[in-house]
């Protein structure tokens, strides 16, 4: 599938700022409130106070939680003497832990040594438990419950205590995403927190293929995807401009279909152990990667690369250029099926999740009759190899089998393709290409991204239901969402950064947040508030005017330069504030808004008011 240059182709929170006060009258629910049942009350220390910027942070978090119930002035410090403790017997609950104890111990200076939980949870620190969670938690929740003297983190699985500790990390100062030693105090807000998805997939994918990424870049996005509660990672590794992974059987698919790029840079390719370390790096963040190869279409880089695999038995030249619907495939050939299924083989063998994605999309030079042939052939393969075929759209109508994952990239909200798929009792993966494609630009002015399926800035991205988006498919159809980012303009983790943030963290919130916390009012004000974490991680993220992005203390700032005027006219060193930062010009201008070009843009941003 490709970035699309050629294609024709109410949410109110449970504790939203203005309810904050409110709210902390139920202090009296949360666990060690009071003493239990047959037992003598201890004494103990009286609680710290907690401040507004503290309590703050159970009104900003992102995405929204199922249940928040705030404990009134009661705040838990981490210090130097802080111990995670964690459920014994359990490796996996104890990776959880160690990825707590690297968030911490940089920012904190502290040494926070990890040891098994006693039988009766401590009375002090932190406690990982794979037990005694609220039961609606499910298998990807988890209940957090803060107060003075503890922090206990409980779920039914390791993947709700990860989610967990992204809560944990948000209700921290942004400074704990710092990579240095930063001055205390660390206080978490007291709260029981009972928080569990909408959909059991949340999901961004990263396009490799028309721009090559190395591990780093991947890694970094994992990480990015991670703190969000996004689970899937799907990995676009193959299209015309470029083949990404060493498949040893057909090794010039990644030595000589990788040598390339789109604008025609030098591209590159994962080899087998690169590819294996991705994996793993996600999956210790419980983020399962999703391989894809496109077929039958986007294959310019292995038809480039074996002309067998042609009709003609004659190989194209790579190709750099963005134009999609031209190759395909030879259906007739047996050899073909051979290349695919020695592919899938190998791919199978290094990916542990129990998806591969075939792609299917844009066989614009595949007859219908081909088209149905190449996938009565292929989706057994798949099954052959012990996966599960996920496709775009297209390819469901090829199949009655409903454990084939129709991923919806359209840009209608009626298809009957995917209304009949989801009758049959086929699970659909949304990703409507104009609110949830990355790298769609915000508005005409972005530097980089395209347009084709129209411009979206933040609100477009957040004003819609995956649950109701399409006619026909209704919520108990619909496994999830996914944010695809397609890189035909994207060459850099900047670029990246630009693109994905903040709309990445909008598609997370849809995916995991109850549809009854929808509300957009609400929403930017949270959005708004990760900016500060966004700054301390180094995020070159789009400042949309849409958004109240948020000072470094917390709260929003007062600009005191004149506000940006669209009629006026304006030359280099003039001063204005827009969108909660000032902005300063470097040439002549008028009507070029600020925070929409980036850094190529006229207005140098001078940072939050």
């Amino acid at each position: 599938m490709t970035g699309r240059a050629g294609r024709t182709a109410r949410r109110g929170w449970a504790c939203p700022r203005r309810a904050l006060v409110a709210l902390t009258a139920t202090a009296g629910l949360l666990a060690g409130g009071t003493a239990a049942a047959g037992t003598s009350p201890t004494w103990a220390a009286p609680a710290p106070v907690a401040s507004t910027s503290t309590a703050q942070a159970l009104a900003d978090l992102v995405p929204a939680p199922v249940s928040v119930q705030p404990t009134a002035g009661v705040t838990h410090v981490l210090t130097a003497d802080t111990t995670i403790h964690v459920q014994p017997g359990s490796p996996a609950a104890r990776g959880v832990a160690d990825r707590l104890a690297e968030m911490l111990r940089p920012p904190t200076g502290f040494a926070l040594p990890i040891a098994d939980a006693p039988a009766t949870p401590p009375r002090a620190g932190i406690t990982l438990l794979l037990s005694g969670a609220d039961s609606r938690v499910g298998d990807q929740g988890y209940q957090l419950d803060v107060t003075a003297d503890t922090v206990v983190l409980r779920a039914r699985q390791p993947a709700g205590l990860f989610a967990g500790v992204q809560t944990l990390r948000q209700l921290l100062p942004p400074k704990v995403e710092s990579a240095t030693a930063q001055p205390g105090p660390w206080e978490l807000p007291g709260a029981r927190i009972v928080d569990h998805p909408r959909f059991a997939h949340r999901g961004a994918m990263l396009d490799v293929a028309r721009h090559f990424h190395p591990v780093a870049t991947v890694k970094r996005y994992v990480d990015q995807l991670a703190r969000y509660k996004v689970n899937y990672l799907h990995l676009h590794l193959t299209d015309d401009q470029g083949w990404r992974l060493m498949i040893d059987s057909w090794p010039r698919l990644a030595t000589y279909g990788g040598s390339t790029q789109v604008g025609g840079g030098p591209g590159g390719y994962y080899t087998k152990d690169q590819y294996r370390e991705i994996v793993a790096y996600a999956a210790a963040r419980h983020i399962t990667v999703i391989p894809e190869v496109d077929m039958p279409g986007h294959t310019n880089a292995a038809l480039a690369s074996y002309a067998e695999l042609n009709c003609s038995g004659e190989a194209p030249p790579l190709r750099t250029d963005i134009a999609v619907g031209y190759s395909s495939l030879c259906v007739g050939k047996e050899i073909t099926y051979r290349f695919v299924d020695d592919v899938l083989r190998e791919l199978a063998e290094l990916t542990p999740g129990p998806y591969l994605h075939i792609g299917g999309d844009e066989a614009q030079v595949t007859s219908p009759a081909d088209y149905q042939t190449f996938m009565d052939r292929v989706l057994p393969i798949v099954e052959k190899h012990g996966k599960r075929p996920m496709g775009w759209h297209e390819f469901v109508r090829t199949t009655t089998d409903t454990a084939a994952v129709p991923q919806y990239w359209g840009t209608t909200t009626s298809n009957s393709e995917v209304a009949d798929a989801a009758r049959r009792g086929h699970q659909v993966l949304m990703s409507p290409a104009n609110k949830a494609y990355l790298d769609m630009k915000y508005n005409p002015s972005t530097p980089i991204g395209l347009s084709w399926a129209g411009y979206i800035e933040v609100r477009d991205s957040y004003e819609w239901n995956p649950g109701s988006h399409v006619s026909g498919v209704p919520e108990s159809a619909v496994r999830g969402v996914e944010a695809p980012l397609w890189t035909e303009t994207v060459e850099t983790p900047a670029h990246l950064d630009y693109l994905a943030f903040p709309r990445l963290v909008v598609i997370a919130e849809l995916g995991w947040s109850p549809w009854s916390t929808h509300d957009w009012t609400s929403f930017r004000e949270r959005l708004g508030a990760q900016a500060p974490r966004w700054q301390r991680l180094g995020l070159e993220f789009y400042r949309s005017p849409q958004v109240p992005w948020r000072t470094g203390t917390g709260e929003p700032g007062r600009c005191t330069a004149p506000a940006w005027d669209g009629a006026a006219v304006y030359v280099g060193g003039d001063r204005v504030a827009h969108g909660g930062h000032h902005w300063t010009a470097k040439w002549w201008t008028r009507g070029e808004e600020p925070g929409t070009t980036g850094e190529w843009g006229v207005w140098r941003d001078e940072g939050f008011c």
